[in-house]
């Protein structure tokens, strides 16, 4: 795996279980690296999906993805509060200086408000099918999946109010900082 650093950019590509890239970043900045994690950042990031669509994000947001878990979470500062967009996905790689994982299409949106839904159960059983996903794979992604929840009712990581906060204001320095240069 090639060495990251904070304040690094780095690239985000999302593969299918397929091994098609279904979607990618132009960059994210390294907030913090260690042996379970890496935290990242950006803000109207450049998205291309498959199909060659471009988008912008909209907001800035902090990225947390693990190298043993099976989800990322992605913590979206909006003006109506803080969303979270949590994809199940395999533990990430690095690779050429891009963050790389499988998306396994179940994800948690959890709202301002508190309240949270599970999203795309109907394109997770119909890809579970058409790519042959094993009984190990939907075993882990179910549990994780109840992980997922478990964390966020239980307010830790980056469900922690506070924790976010401090990577997001690493974010506006390092901003700030990279703007100077």
């Amino acid at each position: 795996m090639e060495s990251v650093k904070k304040g690094d950019v780095l690239k985000i590509q999302c593969y299918k279980h397929n091994g098609q890239i279904y979607r990618n970043w132009d960059e994210t900045i390294v907030l913090e690296v260690n042996d379970d994690f890496i935290v990242c950042a950006n803000n109207r990031a450049r998205v291309t999906e498959i199909d060659g669509r471009r988008w912008m994000t909209k907001e800035p947001a902090i990225l947390f993805f693990y190298k043993h878990k099976w989800f990322n979470i992605i913590s979206q500062f909006k003006k109506q509060g803080i969303y979270y967009y949590c994809n199940i996905a395999s533990p990430y790689i690095i690779e050429d200086k891009t963050i790389k994982y499988i998306d396994y299409d179940l994800d948690l949106r959890v709202f301002p408000d508190g309240t949270f839904r599970v999203l795309d159960k109907g394109e997770y059983e119909y890809h579970k099918v058409k790519m042959k996903y094993s009984k190990e794979i939907d075993m882990i992604v179910n549990r994780e999946l109840n992980n997922l929840i478990g964390n966020y009712l239980e307010k830790i990581g980056p469900f922690k109010e506070e924790h976010l906060k401090k990577y997001y204001n690493m974010y506006v320095l390092m901003s700030k900082k990279r703007e100077k240069v």
